[in-house]
């Protein structure tokens, strides 16, 4: 099986509560791990055989394969997850702007708020970034507003301010 179906498998596992929470545990931990690494590197590119960076995290193929899933939107070029094999030679370009945002929109607080973001963006573009992510999802609608001299919108034949704009 390759990695990502096994990763999609081990996630989608029904389990007791307790065991889902030490398994999705463990997992946050070496992914924040990994990240870490990266935004310490600060460069972004990782490149290797799917194995070796899987090793270089400390994670098992299954485990990388799930931690590609989560930063995929974030990449440059996203991967093909389903052709991905343990000898699969990956090229990733981590967007770090697309990353911090996209944390935001996971609400992953511990990766977004890890210290290591600091010499990689800087406070003021992290706060520009967090302030896109919150406005992202506020739509304004303005209702178009009766004239009170305009027909009543009941059908009533009456002017507005006479019908049901009279105690408005």
């Amino acid at each position: 099986m390759k990695p990502y179906e096994e990763w999609t498998k081990l996630a989608e596992t029904e389990r007791k509560q307790a065991e889902h929470d030490a398994f999705w545990d463990a997992y946050f931990a070496k992914e924040t791990e990994a990240y870490k690494t990266i935004l310490t590197e600060g460069t972004g590119n990782l490149a290797g055989k799917e194995a070796e960076l899987a090793e270089k995290f400390d994670m098992t193929t299954t485990e990388f394969a799930g931690f590609i899933d989560g930063v995929n939107t974030s990449l440059k070029k996203e991967v093909d997850l389903d052709k991905l094999k343990e000898d699969t030679a990956l090229e990733l370009e981590v967007d770090f702007e697309k990353l911090f945002y996209n944390m935001h929109k996971a609400k992953a607080h511990w990766l977004y708020s890890l210290k290591e973001w600091e010499p990689v963006l800087s406070e003021e573009k992290r706060r520009e970034i967090a302030k896109a992510y919150r406005t992202s999802g506020i739509y304004v609608r303005k209702d178009a507003r009766i004239g009170r001299n305009e027909p009543c919108p009941c059908g009533s034949g009456k002017k507005y301010k006479n019908c049901c704009g009279k105690n408005a």
